[in-house]
């Protein structure tokens, strides 16, 4: 019994990695998301804290 759960959950796990690899057309890659300049992370559309981005 517990050998079938553990296979269940084993699955279920490889199933949701495959949907989390899965690209979205339209969505920006997290590297995107980080300055040019400094290299630090934004959050929002505006500019970064260095200035330079």
């Amino acid at each position: 019994m517990i050998i079938k759960i553990v296979t269940l959950f084993l699955i279920g796990m490889g199933v949701l990695a495959m949907f989390g690899k899965l690209r979205m057309p339209g969505v920006p890659k997290l590297s995107r998301a980080r300055c040019k300049a400094c290299g630090a992370p934004r959050a929002g559309r505006g500019p970064c804290p260095c200035g330079k981005g």
